[in-house]
């Protein structure tokens, strides 16, 4: 059973039905889910959670659709990594990698279109959609075919081959859109008023986005029951990194860890970081920017949570960094060569923001850090593309030790 009671408007706090609805109709503020939280506190524990599936519904008492008809394909509680050749390079004692490239279509986005297909076929949708950046497009396929629905995925016209792919496989019809993400975003908008379809980060939004949760639920169970001291995480909605907070202050509430204080780090591209400019200029209004960024998953230019992610920020007194463009394969590359993860820009970013932040003196050496790596690598293998540089040998030892200088 869902422990769901209906949503409420972020902005002015009106109460609406749990319907497929994402914005309030009096202010045009955000909506949110409202569990019963004290009927959860009865039922959840440590033990319940450990006995559970190990996937995201293991966590199903603080999801909003029913964990009984899930619409599964074993998306979650992917691997927490202890680092320690980057964390040796970095004078860090206790850094981890929570590496979620490895989910089953290669994206954390599993997480929140399992939560969100699960709901739609509770609220009787026959198709599901999206606009993407890529990496959602590949979750909402994958789905969609698992659940025996149709699909439609809007992508801009210039997404990586890798991440169209990615998605085509499953069979969707895939909308390729002359324009941005934003363009993208707006037409998909329109669409969903006029078409009776599951778009998953629209009208589904607001139960798509309570998947992300499960990102903090899952660290902290893995670090032992406890919240870290900071996350690094990678911004192209803000939805992500509001998310992994309201999971880690909802297993506090429930008696499962101890108060919270972790410090949330976001972390963007030069290209398109319009919340780590409103962060710098101090300020929660977010000015829309025209994206032009290598980290294409990234790449939104007027995110829907920008504002939450900031009071997010400042709440959990944390920061806020934009890394180089040209950083941001030199981020791949190196997380790949010193800890054996393969990871797309978005976490090349990521890494970016990480090795700042130790410089800079707002990490300390001796606290928990977990830095969040998204998506997979061999979805936008051209950007690393310059490593491939093969010796060609003839089938000789002759040959073999003139290549190797021996």
């Amino acid at each position: 059973m869902s422990y769901v009671k209906g949503l409420f408007c972020r902005e002015c706090g009106r109460k609406y039905p749990a319907e497929p609805i994402n914005v309030c109709d009096f202010c045009f503020g955000p909506l949110e889910v409202i569990y019963d939280y004290d009927s959860i506190s009865k039922v959840i524990s440590r033990e319940t959670i450990s006995s559970g599936p190990m996937s995201i519904w293991r966590y199903h008492h603080l999801l909003p659709a029913d964990h009984e008809n899930a619409v599964d394909i074993n998306a979650g509680m992917t691997p927490l990594i202890k680092s320690h050749n980057f964390a040796k390079s970095l004078g860090l004692e206790n850094l981890y990698f929570k590496n979620d490239s490895v989910n089953p279509s290669f994206s954390f986005k599993d997480r929140v279109v399992a939560v969100a297909c699960t709901k739609a076929l509770e609220f009787g949708f026959d198709t599901l959609a999206c606009a993407s950046t890529g990496n959602l497009a590949g979750s909402v396929a994958a789905h969609a075919a698992r659940a025996g629905m149709k699909s439609y995925v809007f992508i801009p016209a210039d997404l990586e081959p890798g991440k169209v792919l990615g998605a085509a496989v499953y069979g969707p019809n895939i909308m390729a859109v002359d324009g941005s993400y934003d363009d993208v975003n707006r037409l998909c908008s329109e669409i969903a008023d006029n078409y009776n379809w599951a778009f998953v980060n629209i009208n589904m939004r607001p139960y798509y986005a309570e998947g992300s949760k499960t990102l903090g639920f899952e660290v902290a169970e893995q670090l032992g029951w406890k919240a870290p001291d900071n996350c690094i995480v990678p911004v192209a909605s803000g939805a992500l990194l509001t998310k992994i907070w309201k999971g880690l202050n909802e297993m506090a509430s429930m008696g499962l860890i101890d108060p919270v204080k972790t410090k949330m780090f976001a972390a963007q591209a030069q290209g398109c970081a319009p919340v780590v400019t409103a962060f710098d200029a101090n300020t929660f209004n977010v000015r829309p920017v025209k994206p032009a960024t290598i980290a294409k998953s990234l790449a939104i230019g007027n995110p829907a949570d920008g504002y939450y992610a900031l009071r997010t920020i400042a709440e959990s007194m944390g920061g806020a960094w934009a890394v180089a463009e040209d950083e941001v394969a030199d981020g791949i590359k190196e997380l790949a060569e010193k800890e054996g993860i393969f990871t797309e820009p978005a976490g090349g970013v990521v890494i970016g923001a990480l090795k700042h932040l130790v410089e800079t003196g707002q990490i300390d050496p001796s606290e928990t850090t977990v830095a969040y790596i998204t998506g997979n690598g061999y979805k936008t293998q051209e950007v690393v593309q310059d490593v491939v540089r093969p010796h060609l040998i003839k089938p000789t030892m002759a040959s073999f030790e003139a290549a190797i200088k021996l």
